[in-house]
């Protein structure tokens, strides 16, 4: 519990210090982006979530030199998050297709496998602990691209991302110590503590966004997190609101596609600055549509109620956790 709480305060702090400066750079150079649901359409430096990625990956450094942690998963994780961060700045810049960003997302999975920081005994409720030995390394190369683009699927908003990935990685948090995976919930802490002091800049109105290469690091840091934690099923259930809007979102439009490749919006900006859901039958079907379907509402207000199911959601996760005890 002592190194969690030190390792939470130094991913605060890296991330708090490091994304002011992430923005300043990217304003400098150019690499903005418009908020969209705002009545002035404000330019908003982009790809600053980079500085959840910094704060997890020296919290993870000083973890293995310091906290007696084992170099190996610590390792994956480093490289898992860092290929994820690389792609998704290629696609900041890119951009990328929209088919071949899932792919090569596929890459950031491979040190996870290659360096063997799994355990192919995943335990189900009801069935107890099932070997998986030639499945699960397929599982994880599907896993991680397909969590990571949940996750870029879920940041419509100011504060939609690193509010609910800090509701996720607290429930990891959670998880962890109910089960006695005392030494696996340190890296957990280190990244709610980056995503905290993230939110702090990203909440509405953002001061920043966290771009492709944010929103793919911190889902695959996500996925490598709860594949080394052995958190399997019980994260599975906290990402239902995330895994439910991408579902919705890729069959109502056939496929993958990118939000620019969108002829249609799923809401649409009121003058009085709320936001509706958008009428048309060919618009794609997205969480934050079904949220707008009962009246208008504020831009905040479809963010607090995405963080409320996620944490609704990250307490059933809980219940799976007393039959894993068992």
């Amino acid at each position: 519990m002592v190194f969690s709480g030190i390792l939470f305060c130094i991913g605060f702090l890296v991330t708090f210090l490091t994304t002011p400066l992430l923005a300043r750079m990217n304003r400098k150079l150019g690499i903005v982006g418009i908020d969209a649901h705002k009545t002035n359409k404000r330019k908003i430096p982009e790809m600053c979530g980079l500085g959840v990625t910094l704060g997890l990956i020296f919290s993870a450094i000083l973890a293995a030199l310091f906290f007696g942690l084992e170099a190996k998963p610590i390792l994956a994780l480093v490289l898992c998050v860092s290929t994820a961060a690389a792609i998704g700045v290629a696609d900041d810049l890119g951009p990328l297709s929209s088919r071949l960003k899932p792919v090569l997302t596929t890459i950031a999975a491979v040190p996870i496998v290659l360096l063997g920081a799994y355990s192919p005994y995943m335990a189900i409720p009801f069935l107890g602990t099932t070997r998986l030995t030639i499945v699960y390394p397929v599982l994880v190369i599907i896993a991680i691209p397909v969590l990571a683009n949940s996750i870029n699927m879920m940041n419509p908003f100011n504060g939609a991302m690193s509010g609910t990935c800090s509701m996720l990685s607290l429930a990891m948090i959670t998880y962890l110590l109910l089960l006695g995976h005392f030494s696996e919930a340190i890296l957990p802490a280190a990244l709610l503590g980056s995503l905290l002091a993230f939110h702090w800049y990203n909440k509405y109105p953002a001061k920043v966004f966290s771009g492709n290469a944010g929103d793919l690091s911190i889902g695959a840091a996500i996925g490598a997190l709860t594949i080394i934690g052995r958190i399997e099923v019980p994260m599975l259930i906290a990402m239902i609101p995330h895994i439910t809007n991408a579902f919705y979102l890729l069959s109502s439009v056939g496929g993958l596609r990118e939000r620019r490749e969108m002829p249609y919006r799923p809401t649409r900006l009121l003058e009085d600055g709320k936001l509706e859901a958008t009428e048309d039958g060919k618009a794609p079907v997205t969480l934050s549509r079904l949220i707008l379907a009962e009246g208008p509402l504020r831009e905040n207000e479809v963010v607090n109620i995405m963080i409320i199911l996620t944490t609704v959601s990250s307490l059933l996760g809980l219940l799976t956790i007393l039959f894993l005890r068992r």
